[in-house]
């Protein structure tokens, strides 16, 4: 009975993508396996073709399959990307109205076990990938886009590390909460007050943080990165409260 009420409360294409998922993780399917052919699912779930159609369309909006044509056509199965997964939670996040207060409440965890867990598993490739990072914000920036794109270098520093991170879910809650700081620094344009300090503050911990993976000090690194933190916390929390504050004073920008 419990079946039958699934059934009546949720469409049949909706429970096929439910099942394909179910089959991912209990069969350990991989990228690039294949779906059956539009027939034999119709066969499988005794549906219509419009409904395997359906199901198929909602995978392929999940990223979660690739159709292809020809005489290899069919549904394959295709791995989500970081962005793809994360795209629709920022969007619903954008809605909540965050602020870099609530950000920081789960970075300042993150960013620590995501630095510590990626000591010792730096090559000479990623250090000179981090070397050349901390060059581009080296030095003032010039004019406002130079002063965004600091901005942004600077935390895809953390993207590089999270990118080493051993653990998964680490590392995705890593990226997206620096994607989501990303967007405030875009969208709330955070960068445009004037305020070297903190561009001067995160090129020192950055400097510092690779120093200490280089001799591969983990509690040194652990203590850097929470300093960190807290610091760039700090500094977002008044280059928000300035934003606010030249917004009450001129208005939003004309055109908005």
């Amino acid at each position: 009975m419990a079946g039958v009420s699934l059934r009546r409360k949720h469409k049949l294409s909706d429970l096929i993508v439910e099942d394909v998922k179910r089959r991912i993780v209990s069969d350990r399917l991989k990228p690039g396996d294949r779906l059956p052919n539009e027939k034999d699912l119709i066969e499988q779930y005794g549906c219509a073709k419009g409904t395997v159609r359906e199901a198929l369309k909602g995978l392929e909006v999940e990223g979660l399959i690739v159709t292809k044509t020809g005489p290899t056509g069919g549904a394959y199965l295709t791995q989500p990307t970081v962005d793809h997964a994360a795209r629709a939670l920022r969007n619903f996040l954008h809605f909540q109205h965050l602020d870099g207060d609530q950000i920081y409440q789960l970075r300042i965890l993150i960013e620590e076990e995501v630095a510590a867990s990626v000591v010792g598993r730096l090559s000479e490739n990623d250090f000179r990938a981090l070397e050349d990072n901390i060059a581009l914000c080296a030095h003032p920036p010039q004019d406002e886009e130079e002063q965004r794109t600091q901005r942004i270098a600077e935390l895809e520093f953390h993207n590089m590390l999270a990118a080493l991170c051993p653990n998964p879910l680490l590392a995705f809650l890593g990226r997206f909460l620096n994607d989501l700081l990303r967007d405030l620094v875009v969208l709330k344009k955070v960068y445009l007050p004037a305020r070297g300090q903190f561009g001067e503050a995160n090129l020192d911990y950055h400097r510092r943080l690779l120093d200490a993976y280089r001799r591969e000090d983990e509690a040194t690194v652990r203590r850097l990165m929470r300093e960190h933190m807290c610091d760039a916390h700090d500094h977002l929390h008044a280059l928000e409260g300035e934003v606010a504050k030249r917004f009450l004073l001129d208005g939003p920008p004309h055109g908005h």
